[in-house]
């Protein structure tokens, strides 16, 4: 296999000072793999471009580590089109020659941070070809589970002084922040989210309440008086195991349960793992803001005002409108907890489901369904029922519909669009698609939004009117009414507060 990389991940593997670990689990990936890293003859010609000349005569050095593209591939008249119509600049145009030499077959696979380049390649319908680091990684893992050399750990919260400052992970905080051990010494007796494999941390997570008597005065331009969470410390190093989406449930959760009405990050764009984290947040709802102090540190807020966004639910995550339709929908007990770990049952064990699966971690989930009712749309609430009889049949969790996808070619396309974010095996989906061919499975593309602190099992649903009798248990899709939705709400005993009516 031939990847192209795209010049800012080579930029950021061989010029940076400080440890890119997210990077390093690529490179040894594509080592592992036997694939040949490609890099564009433009790519080349922009690291000689470098500000820094000794940056630049190490990277001469280091080009010989790749294959660079002997020729160029003319540009396509597909893409051409395109790029008139949205190129920019000089390094729109680049991109634009970088992204040819996939659409015209001359390398596999093409790995970019690059929100441009990845929106080109959905135009040309080759987005399966084009990843993210965490993407790939994700790809390589389910593809080659026989190579993963480590499973990650649930997250803990841990004290500061418990935390050793001196590992790897935190040089990037030094390099950036002067104070940075001085300020982490300080916090000795207060907590943080961590992620460790291995005995070594893989990410990080402190917040902060701030009342309205905040000051703000290095901000530009500064706040209004609110009550706000702050992001204070947050990495994430790529694995392919959805980290970061994880992480963002917990700052949502905190921020419920504090009652903030904004959430906030500083954070520098200096590396992959930094933009990675800033496109994240910004798929979820956070608008660069301004600046902080005279480093230019870059602002981005999240408002945590009651709104819902039906089109895009990302972007007001995790307020969900109770005016939306609601369907109960059937999970097997043997996928339940697999797919919502944070609704595990007091009889299973929780060693069962620590988070070294993707879909575990994930806020974006797939469910597989081939029930009759297909007329889902953005929006609409879904509450799962994990079936098992009388007493044990329970609801534990919503999630909101993101998009559905019905017209499903073939076998292949069905286990790509499912098996980042669906707890089933290649094998298992192949299953699924070939078990009826008259009636062939869709994908329903959700947000996870909660899990229920109380679970109300099938005898007491009878007892509240939502399902009519022991014979009616959800099969496929169920619609419920408005009411049935909100007594289910009540019974759930979840913070109505997500809830817009």
């Amino acid at each position: 296999m031939r990847v192209l990389l795209d010049t800012n991940i080579i930029i950021h593997r061989e010029a940076s000072n400080v440890v890119n670990t997210d990077i390093g689990v690529l490179f040894k990936w594509l080592d592992n793999l036997h694939y040949t890293k490609c890099i564009h003859p433009i790519t080349v010609e922009e690291l000689s471009k470098y500000k820094d000349p000794k940056i630049v005569k190490t990277m001469n050095i280091k080009v010989g580590n790749y294959h660079v593209l002997r020729t160029e591939a003319p540009i396509q008249p597909n893409l051409e089109e395109i790029s008139k119509k949205y190129d920019a600049n000089t390094n729109d145009r680049n991109d634009t020659r970088i992204l040819n030499e996939l659409f015209c077959g001359r390398v596999d696979f093409l790995i970019t941070e690059d929100r441009k380049i990845i929106y080109k390649a959905s135009l040309l319908n080759i987005l399966d070809k084009v990843f993210t680091i965490d993407a790939f990684l994700e790809k390589v893992t389910a593809d080659n589970p026989e190579l993963q050399d480590y499973k990650v750990l649930s997250v803990k919260k841990e004290l500061f002084g418990n935390v050793n400052l001196q590992e790897a992970f935190f040089d990037s905080f030094k390099n950036d922040y002067p104070e940075f051990q001085r300020w982490f010494n300080k916090k000795a007796d207060e907590t943080a989210y961590i992620y460790r494999f291995k005995n070594s941390i893989m990410a990080f997570l402190y917040l902060k309440v701030e009342n309205e008597d905040e000051n703000y005065s290095d901000f530009t331009p500064t706040f209004t008086r609110k009550r706000r969470l702050k992001i204070g410390t947050f990495k994430v190093i790529l694995n392919g195991y959805k980290l970061g989406e994880r992480f963002l449930k917990i700052i949502f959760d905190n921020a419920l349960r504090l009652k903030a009405e904004e959430i906030y990050v500083t954070i520098f764009n200096r590396t992959i793992e930094q933009q990675r984290l800033i496109n994240l947040m910004e798929d979820y709802g956070f608008r660069f803001y301004g600046y902080k102090g005279a480093e230019k540190e870059l602002v981005y807020v999240r408002n945590f005002t009651k709104e819902s966004n039906l089109e895009y639910p990302k972007i007001t995550y995790p307020f969900v409108s109770g005016n939306r339709r609601a369907f109960i929908v059937p999970i097997y007990p043997e996928y339940h907890t697999n797919l919502f770990p944070d609704s595990i049952l007091k009889n299973e064990s929780p060693q069962d489901f620590v988070e070294n699966e993707s879909y575990r971690n994930a806020i974006s989930k797939v469910y597989i369904s081939r029930s009759i009712e297909r007329g889902l749309k953005k929006g609409d609430l879904i509450i799962f029922y994990r079936t098992g009889g009388y007493y044990q049949s329970v609801i534990t969790t919503m999630g909101i519909v993101e998009s559905i996808i019905t017209d499903i070619n073939d076998e292949e396309q069905f286990i790509s669009l499912c098996r980042k974010r669906s707890v089933f095996t290649d094998r298992e989906l192949a299953d699924h698609w070939n078990y009826k061919k008259n009636n062939r499975p869709f994908v329903v593309n959700f947000l996870y939004i909660c899990s229920f602190p109380k679970r109300p099992n099938l005898k007491r649903l009878i007892e509240i009117g939502v399902i009519p009798g022991i014979d009616s248990a959800p099969r496929g899709f169920t619609l419920i009414s408005k009411n049935d939705f909100h007594n289910i709400i009540r019974e759930a005993e979840i913070d109505e507060s997500i809830i817009i009516n």
